[in-house]
């Protein structure tokens, strides 16, 4: 059963109206009212897979890129590409952005002491890759594009934030907006499936490859979508 204060506290909330109440505000008072033993299954997402515990034990950060450095990668590599989105999409506040700044502030509230280390780990360093991911997965930054991105997270980890967003999109088409539901439902469902076909990029070391062509990097994880998948989520 759902904790009732949570619900009516924080879930309702950012059903009612996610841009004022973000899904990441969501996921992080979560923890304060998750039961144990959804905590482990969750925990247990990352103690199972090799690669997963790995990724979380090496705990790699990369310091902040900055626009003038990303300029200088040659057109086609993954550098250049990364740079352009940035710009295109206004995102240059956003890349040197320090989301740990906001956890440690959290943290010290007393508002994350249930959250597990792994998950603590998963949702920083997501922070830091997620536009190398629309990048790389060709998924633009509008909010169906969004809603894409999270169905592939999803599908390639098992993690409640992603998690949070599907419920989120689902909750409101189904009891607010009906009109939206088969748009919607076409982008959670190509995007589950194109992350449940492709190679794991969740892992992906992106900062380690901007001069590497980005055609090379899709290649190699399997990021190929035909003319009419990338109509979606556009």
């Amino acid at each position: 059963m759902l904790d009732r204060e949570f619900a009516t506290a924080h879930l309702l909330r950012t059903f009612d109206d996610p841009q004022a109440y973000g899904v990441h505000e969501l996921f992080n008072q979560w923890w304060r009212y998750a039961p144990a033993d959804v905590i482990a299954k969750y925990e247990q997402t990352f103690s199972a897979d090799p690669d997963a515990k790995r990724w979380v034990e090496e705990g790699y950060y990369s310091e902040p890129l900055d626009l003038e450095t990303l300029g200088r990668y040659a057109p086609g590599t993954l550098g250049r590409a990364y740079r352009d989105f940035i710009v295109e999409n206004g995102l240059e506040a956003k890349i040197a952005m320090n989301y740990r700044v906001f956890h440690k502030m959290l943290e010290a509230q007393g508002i994350l002491k249930t959250m597990p280390k792994a998950i603590e780990y998963a949702v920083l360093r997501g922070f830091q890759t997620h536009d190398f991911q629309h990048v790389a997965t060709g998924y633009r930054a509008t909010p169906r594009g969004e809603i894409a991105l999270q169905a592939f997270n999803l599908a390639q980890l098992r993690f409640p934030y992603a998690a949070m967003w599907i419920s989120t999109v689902t909750t409101r088409m189904t009891y607010l907006d009906p009109n939206t539901i088969e748009p919607l439902m076409d982008d959670i469902s190509e995007g589950w499936s194109y992350g449940r076909r492709a190679g794991n990029i969740t892992f992906a070391r992106w900062e380690e490859m901007l001069d590497r062509p980005l055609d090379d990097i899709r290649r190699e994880y399997g990021l190929k979508r035909d003319d009419d998948e990338v109509k979606l989520a556009a």
